[in-house]
């Protein structure tokens, strides 16, 4: 499965890299001896990814945590010289009661749910050098045109609260033949709420954000973007067929004129992303890799081994996350 000369791959993946408090995941990441990093690690090198976006990833402000992660990589011959964290929105405090319980300090009161400002955040790994980078984290869900936000917040919410649950960015990535950009992002899952359905109307909203993006607008004080070689990836959150969510947002994105959808499949043949207890929510497509429409794709799949005789065998994979790693090959020779 590793890529061919002239193409690049680019791969997502949902890991589980996060723990119960600060610096616990960079602590195992050093140990050596866990066996879920270990998994973790096999499935990314089985990638053989050019660029891997992460998401689940504990975040600290001096990068420590993906910097061990990517030593480890190197020492198992998977080399990514160049990284990108960015502060996420999970565990950021918003200082006020958001889920009515009377305190205001707790992991449903924050941006994005979490039980410290960082955790399961997002980053990305590259052989290539990063470039530019936007970051639509800071924006403030009531300020999207149409945003739903005035429906399901308090008043005093609506100044404060971010659009992103977890993160939002648009990343240049430098290649010889000239810049790709990755837009990356993580959404909330459409439940965990109430009768007003606010996650499924900020999931709703977190996917409109790059319909928009990619129709001309632009958060106040940036350029509309303009860019011909791009790349949509991360956790959407939400299947296009089955289980919870608002699939409108979802499908402005599937068919969207400046996207395609290579439909990555494992070796089974089937789209899921996602290993979740049957039969609910069950297993659902919920990541993804949307390139530009006029982006020759090779190849694309989901490591989901079919058993033990697979390299890295199901039992490691399904050690690692109950998410599936996926990938897919762009040819940017004539581009």
């Amino acid at each position: 499965m590793p890529a061919v000369a002239d193409t690049l791959r680019l791969a997502t993946y949902h890991s589980d890299l996060s723990r119960q408090g600060p610096g616990l995941v960079l602590r195992d990441i050093l140990r050596g001896d866990d066996p879920q990093i270990d998994a973790t690690l096999a499935v990314i090198v089985a990638a053989g990814a050019d660029i891997v976006l992460l998401q689940g990833v504990d975040y600290d402000a001096g990068g420590l945590a993906l910097a061990a992660l990517a030593a480890r990589l190197s020492a198992e011959g998977a080399d990514y010289p160049h990284r990108l964290a960015l502060r996420p929105n999970t565990g950021r405090p918003t200082g006020l009661d958001l889920d009515g319980d009377g305190r205001s300090w707790r992991a449903r009161d924050a941006h994005g749910y979490g039980f410290f400002s960082g955790q399961g955040g997002m980053a990305l790994l590259s052989r290539h050098p990063v470039g530019a980078v936007r970051d639509f984290s800071g924006l403030r869900w009531s300020e999207m045109p149409g945003s739903a936000a005035p429906d399901v917040l308090p008043p005093e919410a609506l100044p404060v609260l971010r659009l992103a649950s977890v993160a939002a960015w648009d990343v240049e990535i430098v290649l010889p033949g000239g810049p790709l950009h990755l837009l990356a992002l993580h959404a909330t899952p459409p439940v965990f709420d109430g009768p007003e359905d606010r996650n499924g109307r900020r999931n709703h909203d977190e996917l409109r954000f790059w319909q928009l993006y990619l129709d001309g607008w632009a958060p106040a004080g940036m350029a509309p973007f303009a860019a011909t070689r791009f790349a949509l990836m991360g956790t959407l959150n939400i299947d296009p067929d089955r289980g919870e969510g608002r699939r409108e947002g979802l499908r402005g994105l599937l068919d969207h004129p400046r996207l395609q959808d290579p439909v990555p499949r494992r070796p089974g043949g089937g789209t899921e992303t996602a290993d979740w207890p049957d039969p609910v929510p069950g297993d659902l497509r919920v990541d993804y890799i949307l390139p530009a429409a006029g982006l020759p794709v090779v190849a694309a799949g989901v490591i989901w081994p079919e058993g033990e005789g697979a390299d890295p065998p199901l039992s490691v994979v399904a050690e690692a996350s109950d998410h599936r790693l996926v990938w897919v090959d762009l040819d940017l020779r004539a581009q």
